[in-house]
């Protein structure tokens, strides 16, 4: 059983998260540096460019990099302190394993390698191949996540494989290939520019994506109207021509009295739906009682506001809509993200310079960590593992049967509920901290503790990790060769800037060693990530995500390739839809239905208040690498309850007082911050801590039906104010997970 083998608070001493900071006098080689490698930011899907300074193996410092056409040097908070991580004492140097009453202590790769494999080859000779299961992450390199899909598929035979991007882009993704057949935004960020309305919804641009903020800006000096949809005034809300204070779980509502509004006032693009789409008039009658009365009454949302947004939208010329997690946490979130593409289509505003509709991906490598094979349901090229010319296609680039591909899996909140159910009993993990990033964390950790046996590959011990049976010592982001792509599309160069310290490995070598010992060396005979790449290439080929015109040389010499890229010599694509030819069957834009639908939890009299979770600037995701990072801590020390005046008057509730929040699934105390700047009937709690701070003890298990992405965005809470006023957020351990 993966039980702690000694207390939380020991393994913590030992192995953090701990804050580390620059030393006084910067590190030693940091003016006189071996070389500058121009590299990526491993953190969010903007992928900005950023120059490492490397002295001795370590890496000591950035420096801009301002040609990288994207950021042109600009970093964001996270950005300027994602070096920190390299000097860390928290690093893991070696593999560990549990010993009862003692913790973790190390032991060889032999040793840990064959335990691992041993364990894996037991399971699945008690239980079935698909009782092993692997947890996959979207900051790995595109490389190393097709790797990790053919690993599961070929090396251990599971149909049981996703990722965290589960938890991200997949209600985008299917909305996507729903209405274009395609699975990417349709524009590069640059074409924000001249766009005369930005509609930004759910995404909490000036937070999460600092440096996109910029084109926004560019355009707003050009004139442009910005509409932001969020149930909070977010930063870049508060300089919005018109902000939308949408109620959490309610935005297909505001999408569909939107389209109602432009059909009725004839703001459409005739000759765009009539020659290139489908599906319209299905969908329009699908909204036709959607007037603004109503959806002033479900959303919230004045009904002069949504007209206004309508009519700024349905006037401009040219126009762009972004969104990002906040429209796609739901048990609706692909009707979200359908509701926004029926706008887009209606206007015609697709396919064209200026014009246009782009996903904001949240993770490192979201875009192109889920096109080549490490989700349940998809093969590399973005192919879809029930198509058996897909399978066909793939196994012979792979060199097995068709018949010895498994089929299609569970998703990664499906996996824990089958860890419940004793279907799955063992689990393998990379890039991914389940305990933090998923709903429900203490349905989690009971999960955890009851699988046979756990092996993570990571390069900190985070708190999934701790329940571990087995720790392989992995690599950085700088620790190795690579590609990422970024949310516009562009394949990019990640490059080794250092080797990993101490006995820690690349995760790529970690791979290929466990594909040996488990008898398939043949299948994974790469000596470099280059030849990764290049099997990659030949495997998307022909797939939607067409990388085969894609090679290193060419990145290095373009500073990026946008996809598709489907021969030598194409130039890639950085705006999609220009010869009005979709992916779809039929080559048109498909118009989908998106009606109202309640969210899969709403307020009551027992849990009376909307919960709603996200991001803050200097934290990233579960926070495994930014709670290590001490300038990134001190910014933000811990999770804090924002909530209106107003509703904290009702409940007596003064600043920072802590507060206890209930839900049906779980409590956590929180310091009250009382703000102006949400919804009365909403409060708002950040998610990237763990332990007694963790937001996702509260959430739900909901998933779409389609994308099968949890609701995060929205529960019903019970608030109980403590009468204990919180101590100083400087003086909080939430870094450390207590």
């Amino acid at each position: 059983m993966a039980k702690l083998p000694v207390s939380e608070q020991n393994i913590i001493t030992q192995f953090g998260p701990h804050k580390n900071y620059t030393p006084k006098d910067g590190y030693e080689g940091r003016d006189e540096p071996d070389e500058l490698v121009k590299t990526h930011c491993c953190f969010c899907g903007m992928q900005c460019g950023i120059q490492l300074s490397v002295k001795d193996n370590k890496v000591v410092g950035f420096e801009p990099w301002m040609e990288f056409p994207f950021n042109e040097g600009r970093l964001c908070p996270k950005g300027v302190q994602r070096y920190l991580q390299n000097n860390h004492p928290d690093r893991l140097l070696s593999p560990l394993k549990r010993v009862e009453g003692q913790g973790f202590v190390p032991t060889s790769w032999d040793d840990a390698m064959g335990k691992t494999v041993s364990e894996i080859k037991r399971i699945q000779a008690q239980y079935g191949n698909d009782a092993f299961s692997v947890l996959s992450g979207v900051s790995l390199t595109n490389e190393k996540s097709y790797l990790m899909g053919k690993f599961a598929r070929v090396a251990l035979k599971t149909k049981n494989l996703d990722y965290n991007g589960r938890l991200c882009m997949v209600s985008a993704g299917a909305g996507n290939k729903k209405a274009f057949g395609l699975d990417r935004g349709s524009n590069n960020y640059s074409d924000l520019e001249y766009a005369e309305v930005i509609i930004v919804a759910g995404a909490n641009v000036s937070e999460t994506f600092p440096t996109l903020t910029h084109w926004i800006w560019k355009a707003r000096d050009r004139g442009a109207k910005l509409i932001v949809i969020d149930p909070r005034m977010i930063p870049l809300a508060r300089t919005a021509d018109l902000h939308l204070d949408v109620r959490p779980g309610t935005d297909s509502a505001l999408y569909g009295a939107m389209l109602k509004y432009l059909v009725d006032h004839d703001m459409l693009d005739h000759d765009f739906i009539a020659n290139h789409t489908s599906g319209f008039q299905q969908t329009i009658d699908s909204v036709k009682d959607y007037t603004l009365e109503w959806a002033e009454q479900v959303t919230g949302i004045k009904k002069e506001k949504i007209q206004q947004a309508a009519e700024l939208w349905g006037r401009a010329k040219t126009s762009f809509l972004l969104h990002a997690r906040g429209i796609e946490h739901h048990s609706k979130g692909v009707d979200n993200v359908l509701g926004c593409i029926n706008l887009v289509l209606a206007t015609g505003r697709i396919g064209k310079p200026y014009c246009g509709y782009a996903t904001i991906t949240g993770q490192g490598n979201g875009q192109g960590g889920r096109e080549h094979g490490h989700k349940c349901d998809q093969l590399p090229g973005n192919r879809d593992i029930e198509n058996p010319e897909h399978r066909k296609y793939i196994s012979e680039v792979w060199g097995i049967n068709e018949k010895d591909m498994p089929g299609k899996g569970l998703s990664a909140y499906e996996i824990i509920e089958a860890i419940h159910r004793g279907e799955i009993k063992g689990l393998l993990s990379i890039c991914f901290n389940p305990l933090v990033s998923l709903p429900n964390s203490n349905y989690v950790r009971e999960a955890l503790e009851k699988l046979e046996f756990y092996v993570c590959i990571d390069f900190f011990l985070n708190e999934t990790a701790r329940h571990a049976d087995i720790v392989l010592a992995g690599s950085l982001q700088e620790e190795e060769e690579g590609t990422t792509t970024s949310a516009e599309g562009r394949v990019i160069r990640i490059r080794q800037a250092v080797t990993p310290p101490g006995d820690a490995r690349t995760d790529t070598s970690i791979i290929l060693e466990l594909a040996k010992r488990l008898g398939v060396e043949d299948k994974f005979t790469y000596d470099s990530s280059e030849a990764v790449f290049n099997e990659l290439r030949v495997a998307s080929k022909g797939g939607t995500a067409d990388y085969y015109g894609i090679t290193y040389q060419r990145i290095e010499d373009e500073m990026g390739v946008f996809w598709p890229c489907p021969e030598i010599g194409h130039p890639g694509t950085p705006r999609l839809w220009e010869d009005k030819k979709f992916k779809t069957s039929d080559e048109r834009a498909h118009f989908n239905p998106a009606p109202y639908k309640v969210p899969g939890e709403v307020p009551d009299a027992d849990y009376p208040i909307i919960l709603t979770t996200g991001r803050v600037v200097s934290q990233y995701l579960s926070g495994t690498q930014t709670r290590r990072i001490g300038k990134l801590v001190d910014q933000y020390p811990e999770p804090l309850l924002e909530i209106h005046p107003n509703l904290a008057q009702q409940y007596g509730i003064k600043q920072r007082e802590l507060i206890k929040v209930t839900t049906r699934r779980g409590e956590g105390i929180f310091p009250a911050n009382i703000v102006e700047t949400i919804r009365e009937d909403t409060v708002f709690i950040p998610y990237h801590w763990s332990g007694k701070k963790s937001a996702n003890q509260l959430t739900p298990g909901t998933l779409d039906p389609i994308s099968k992405i949890p609701e995060f965005k929205v529960c019903a809470c019970h608030l109980e104010p403590l009468r204990e006023i919180a101590p100083p957020s400087s003086e909080s351990m939430a870094y450390a997970s207590v």
